[in-house]
């Protein structure tokens, strides 16, 4: 069983999705490529790849033949521009996958939860921190109750676009809350950090987590599973060093913002993400991060969702 799809924004992330789709011998193929710009690269990637183009945006794709075949679009735009298109789709019957920060659909970080969502017709794919470093977060969460996590996710300047560049405030925000309800935390907070390094550098993301309970054992065991999990879709997903841990007493407790005080264990975990190089160079690990899950998640909302349609 195949089921069509459509991409909307031709920048970057949508043109790296588009190449992944082409490439791989799964159940979706591409129906459409949607930009606002005819002159972009991935709408003339499409065009020789045969795919159908607009750019003409949203409108431009329900005006093409074979709209109403097209079973699921994702959504690479802005979290603005997703407010607009998110109702219109869901009218439409079209399943949606929002690469935006716009969150409109419940967050959905694939080896968290994605069985649970995946009968949603509208999901989040959170951002492209969030996708590296919520998995950790969790899986701290899942054997020690974490009060407090941070991410920091460091990115080359020369793979921030437009999009990613105009929706810094929504990503921050974004991501923290994802921490909080995805990662399963008390209070989450995520930093971005665009690198100009030159050559650029690969993604790298830290994560922070105040934990409590000293049992690091099992903390590293369920850290190094969910990292074997992400890599079952982004191969270039790794741990930088080993998990790192810190004992905090209760003669020096660390104090979260209410006053809350914090004995345990303080957990350090570095992250490298190298892209698959598909469309962009493997330094943008960030943004193939965000395709890969994006990639996973449709797969799967298609099974449940779209039957044989």
């Amino acid at each position: 069983m195949t089921a069509k799809v459509a991409i909307i924004g031709s920048g970057n992330i949508g043109t790296d999705l588009m190449v992944k789709i082409l490439r791989r011998q799964g159940p979706l193929k591409m129906a459409a490529m949607v930009g606002i710009d005819p002159d972009s690269e991935g709408l003339q990637r499409a065009a020789k790849a045969s795919v159908a183009t607009t750019h003409e945006g949203l409108d431009g794709l329900r005006a093409l033949p074979g709209f109403d075949e097209i079973a699921l679009v994702f959504d690479a735009t802005s979290a603005a521009a997703h407010e607009r298109h998110s109702a219109a789709l869901l009218a439409d019957g079209k399943i949606v996958v929002d690469l935006t920060p716009a969150a409109i659909g419940p967050y959905v970080v694939p080896p968290v939860n994605l069985g649970a969502q995946a009968g949603n017709r509208n999901v989040n794919m959170v951002t492209c921190g969030g996708q590296a470093t919520i998995p950790i977060v969790a899986a701290v969460s899942q054997v020690a109750p974490v009060a407090y996590a941070e991410i920091v996710a460091s990115i080359a300047s020369r793979s921030a676009g437009p999009g990613t560049r105009a929706n810094i405030d929504e990503f921050t925000e974004t991501t923290a809350r994802a921490i909080e309800q995805i990662g399963g935390v008390q209070l989450g907070k995520a930093i971005i950090v665009l690198n100009p390094a030159e050559p650029p550098l690969i993604m790298r993301d830290t994560v922070f987590c105040l934990v409590e309970t000293n049992d690091t054992d099992a903390i590293r065991a369920s850290i190094e599973r969910m990292v074997t999990a992400v890599q079952d879709y982004v191969p270039g997903y790794r741990l930088k060093q080993d998990v790192q841990f810190d004992r905090i007493g209760p003669n020096d407790p660390v104090r979260l913002p209410g006053g809350k005080a914090v004995t345990g264990t303080k957990v350090t975990v570095f992250l490298e993400v190298e892209g698959a190089g598909d469309f962009l160079p493997k330094y943008a690990g960030n943004l193939d991060v965000m395709t890969s899950a994006a990639l996973r998640c449709a797969e799967q909302m298609i099974e449940l969702n779209a039957g044989g349609r």
